[in-house]
């Protein structure tokens, strides 16, 4: 296709024209150029219009105009003029009407062809016919034409521009777009699937490291206790010289709350890095908790403090009669919940599942560590055997559980918010048979439905069961070290060399909060609370800035045991405290107590069961008194402690004597009472520091984790006081002679056995006619089934009958003070019922064969021929079970208090743990997979016996050699 040459033309005349208002002479090449560049594009071009023809003629400049010219010389003119005549002839001749030309131009000269036609031109240019067509036809052509074409040029110029960018940017746009959806595409397909891989590959690469690297330690733990089982004393490969045994405290409780039980500490570190960290120049001062930022504390504080309750929805379960199920139905998930398993050395992370049968604790733990049950705090726990669950606080957020079993097994588990409570509802919709539940969840009103208060006023339980009673309800827990059991000091005197429990003078005023039982400090504190304010309303005014119970408090007295001294040396961050503020001396501690308000530490239950807690037993090195240069090593006791055992028997007879027991009711009230906050608590004198209080401040209203972790911090360590158990003045004790009376008007015991040896009168009851009995007992935990009110007295003769007879130990308007009937049976040959044969030759059927469960309905017996343990229902006489797990005769059986474990021993030198299935609440049978199999004897077992409240069997064989064992039962 042909190009259009007119944009060439008119640049070209532009361009002479643009020429010719200058010197033309300096840009001749230019024009020349430009001047042959016009007339060969107007010979090419086919025909322009007569508008662009007067166009083309009125801007070819002065030559053709004389009267334009203005500064041009002649001959510049003449040269210029000579190179338009070609371009004149074309323009005239091919592309101008010839028509118009004859009506303007008549005599315009011949173009085509003349020779003279540039001679002719030039003449004609000046003649008054050329110079009236300039003006009345070319310039007004022209004129119109430039408006027409170039007037309108702007904006064509700007909306082609404008075309030409939006077509770019739409094209560019689409070039992204699909440059965008390609990466996207290519992301999608190819890059997200391969990253999502490579993560998913690293994780698991790393998961499999972590379970490789736990597996491992698994196995090395296990191979260490087979190894220390197998070296051990009495051991296969029993080492020649027994390596010293180091001792840390156990978790292990009995039923008083008393934590008694030494374990072999497999794990001991001596410290002596933390030793040579210490610096004992005293140069820092005590530790103290860290205040709390204001603006975290302004966002915590409670203003009212709401009661704890269960909500709408958690009752439901609570009213729902049928949730519970019998164990011989099959075992269903009721609920599930991640959750943390508290321990004084550990928070657990992992999981709470509840079934109709069991309660399972996973350890989450990515490492898990040996404990005293083996590897990881994992458990598994019959519901059956649950006793107690106590709604509890952690760092002051009521979210936690604490779970009680029979066999002195406790657990405290921490929730998420508002998860505790479906638990716990949830748990005692499954009706448990041995929970011991008063259908109240606060501590003020389980405490009043106890009738523990009246049992410690009428002196039917003593000082310490009270005060461990008291502590527990109010969610005082051994578990975690800010809610420890809180015991008060008792005695003034520590430097006598005699102490004499009948002088007032030598007892603490327990009226008093310890702070100010020193009456010199009394002034000061008071001034320091009524001269405190805080400009923001958020700190309470408070008598100390301290706690009498804290995590650092109990660390101070339990620094000689682990795993308290572990729990220490992180306190005061990888060292021991310097030594003279270290728990050296019982006297040393009370005078601190009454030279500084600022330490107002109470005791702990230790000071008044557990003498090993005085003494460094595993060596540690504590440093030596700045002063005296002492060695510090176990604690200085009083002058008139000749031993720790007489220390402890002392403090625990002042604990449980006459002065204290008259003045206890005093002490409980600041601690427990209604002088633990209030007016009263003003007046009293007892004031702390407004976080420690239950429900004063809420750390779900933080929400900035790492201030709420940091205040948790805080709390923990700064202590928390006990729960409110009474909001009017607790009852005083009766005294030993009022006491006395009373029991003696209500009559309602028989008389204390040692009391009255001179009165005792024998009775005779024959139960079978020429058979000797060989087994009489009453079962520890009965039903009353056969007589209301009544007990079982279950006997075997030696020929294995069995009599199930009812009694009643006790009755005053009684003759002989008791009713005893007969079992019917035992009488008619149709009904009696005997023990299963045969036993083995030369077994002598006697009572350390025989053993009856707690709630007197199975028999236990050993000495068959088969080497069995058979266990028969007493009811109707019937075998229910036969384990045979022993190599030779079962020569003994022991049961434990609680009933629910059972012990064996046999011919083959070993004992056995057997456990006692329950069966809505009852119990059914053994378990046929043994709990533990104990060996260590040489010759016949004669002799067992088990508690599961120490945690330990102890048998006897016939060389006369005694094995105790300590062992888990789950």
């Amino acid at each position: 296709m042909q190009k259009d040459p007119w944009p060439g033309i008119e640049t070209s005349t532009f361009l002479l024209q643009g020429n010719s208002a200058t010197n033309c002479t300096t840009v001749q090449p230019v024009c020349e150029m430009a001047y042959l560049k016009l007339h060969s594009l107007l010979q090419t071009v086919l025909c322009l219009s007569w508008e662009e023809v007067c166009f083309l003629l009125g801007k070819l400049g002065a030559p053709l105009w004389p009267e334009l010219v203005m500064e041009e010389t002649n001959s510049s003119r003449l040269e210029t003029f000579s190179q338009l005549v070609p371009i004149m002839r074309t323009l005239l001749d091919q592309h101008a009407d010839p028509i118009a030309l004859q009506n303007h131009l008549p005599n315009l000269p011949i173009t085509n062809g003349s020779t003279t036609f540039a001679e002719d031109l030039k003449i004609y240019c000046n003649a008054l016919e050329w110079q009236s067509f300039y003006q009345q036809k070319v310039q007004p052509t022209m004129e119109q034409y430039e408006l027409d074409t170039f007037g309108r040029s702007h904006d064509i110029m700007s909306n082609f521009w404008n075309s030409c960018f939006d077509d770019l940017m739409s094209t560019a746009f689409k070039r992204d777009k699909d440059r965008s959806d390609s990466k996207s595409k290519f992301q999608e397909v190819i890059v997200d699937p391969y990253m999502k891989r490579v993560r998913s590959e690293n994780n698991r690469y790393v998961i499999w490291q972590k379970q490789n690297s736990s597996q491992l330690g698994v196995v090395w733990q296990h191979w260490r206790t087979l190894r220390r089982l197998f070296t051990c004393e009495r051991g296969a490969w029993a080492n020649r010289v027994q390596p010293e045994v180091k001792w840390k405290l156990s978790g292990a409780e009995t039923y008083s709350k008393m934590r008694l039980k030494l374990v072999p500490n497999y794990n001991y570190d001596s410290h002596s890095e933390a030793s040579a960290l210490r610096d004992n120049m005293g140069a820092e001062s005590p530790r103290s908790s860290e205040p709390l930022p204001l603006a975290v504390a302004k966002e915590a504080k409670v203003s009212d403090m709401v009661d704890d309750h269960l909500e709408d929805e958690d009752l439901v379960f609570l009213d729902n009669k049928g949730e519970g199920e019998d164990e011989s139905q099959k075992e269903k998930l009721v609920l599930s919940e991640d959750c943390e398993l508290i321990t004084i050395v550990a928070v657990v992370p992992g999981r709470l599942e509840v079934t109709t049968h069991h309660l399972y604790f996973y350890d989450g733990s990515s490492e898990k560590e040996e404990t005293e049950d083996g590897i990881g705090f994992d458990f598994k726990r019959p519901l059956s055997q649950l006793r107690e669950v106590h709604l509890r606080r952690y760092n002051l957020r009521r979210s936690a559980l604490e779970l009680f079993f029979i066999d002195q097994a406790h657990y405290f588990i921490n929730f998420r918010k508002k998860v505790r409570n479906k638990v716990y509802s949830r748990i005692l919709g499954l009706r448990p048979p041995n929970l011991f539940y008063f259908g109240s969840r606060s501590p003020q009103e389980l405490l009043k439905a106890s009738g523990l208060t009246q049992k410690w006023v009428y002196r039917e339980i003593s000082n310490f069961e009270y005060l461990m009673q008291l502590n527990t309800i109010a969610g005082r827990t051994y578990n975690d070290l800010s809610q420890y059991p809180v015991f008060p000091w008792v005695l003034c005197d520590y430097t006598s060399p005699v102490l004499d429990l009948e002088d007032p003078s030598v007892f603490r005023d327990l009226s008093k909060p310890i702070g100010v039982v020193n009456p010199r400090h009394a002034q000061n504190v008071k001034e320091k609370y009524e001269s405190f304010e805080d400009p923001t309303g958020t700190i309470d005014k408070f008598h100390y800035g301290t706690h009498y119970s804290n995590a650092a408090g109990v660390m101070h007295y339990m620094i000689r045991m682990e795993p308290f001294t572990t729990l220490h040396i992180q306190l005061q961050s990888g060292r021991f405290d310097v030594a003279d503020r270290q728990f050296h001396s019982v006297s040393a501690a009370w005078q601190t107590r009454m030279e500084s308000p600022a330490d107002v530490k109470e005791l702990i239950p230790e000071f008044f069961y557990f003498p090993e807690f005085l003494q460094n037993m595993n060596g540690f090195d504590l440093g030596r008194l700045q002063i005296s240069q002492d060695l510090v090593t176990d604690v200085v006791l009083p002058r008139w402690a000749t031993s720790r055992e007489d220390f402890i028997r002392k403090h625990r007879k002042a604990l449980e004597s006459e002065h204290v027991s008259s003045h206890l009711h005093e002490w409980i009230d600041l601690i427990f009472g209604c002088k633990q906050r209030g007016e009263e608590a003003v007046n009293a004198l007892n004031v702390f520091y407004y976080c420690t209080y239950e429900g004063a401040v809420d750390l779900d209203a933080i929400a900035n984790e790492n201030e709420r972790k940091a205040l948790e911090g805080i709390i923990s360590n700064f202590g928390q006081t006990p729960c409110q158990l009474l909001k009017e003045p607790h009852p005083p004790r009766m005294t030993t002679q009022n006491a006395s009376r009373r029991q003696a008007r209500l009559d309602t015991l028989p008389a204390n056995i040692f009391e009255h040896l001179g009165k005792l009168r024998p009775f005779m009851e024959v139960v079978s006619d020429g058979l000797p009995l060989i087994q009489a007992l009453v079962p520890k935990n009965q039903n009353h089934s056969i007589m209301h009110g009544s007990d079982t007295l279950v006997t075997v003769s030696s020929s294995g009958l069995i009599g199930t007879h009812s009694w009643l130990p006790y009755d005053k308007n009684i003759t002989n003070y008791f009713t005893f009937t007969k079992d019917p049976t035992m009488t008619n040959l149709k009904t009696q019922r005997f023990l299963a044969g045969p036993f083995s030759p030369g077994v002598e059927l006697g009572a350390q064969l025989l053993v009856v469960s707690n709630d007197g309905r199975l028999l236990f017996s050993g000495g068959y021929w088969d080497c069995s343990l058979r266990v028969t229902q007493l009811g109707k006489g019937k075998l229910v079970g036969r384990m045979c797990r022993h190599i030779d005769i079962v020569t003994c059986l022991a049961l434990d208090l609680c009933g629910i474990y059972l012990i064996s021993g046999s011919r083959d030198t070993s004992c056995i743990v057997w456990q006692v299935l329950q069966q809505g609440g009852f119990s059914s049978g053994l378990s046929p997979r043994p709990v533990q199999i104990l060996c260590g004897h040489d010759q016949e077992v004669t002799c067992v016996a088990i508690s599961t409240e120490l945690d330990m069997a102890v048998s006897g064989s016939k060389v006369r050699d005694v094995t105790p064992q300590h062992n888990k039962m789950w």
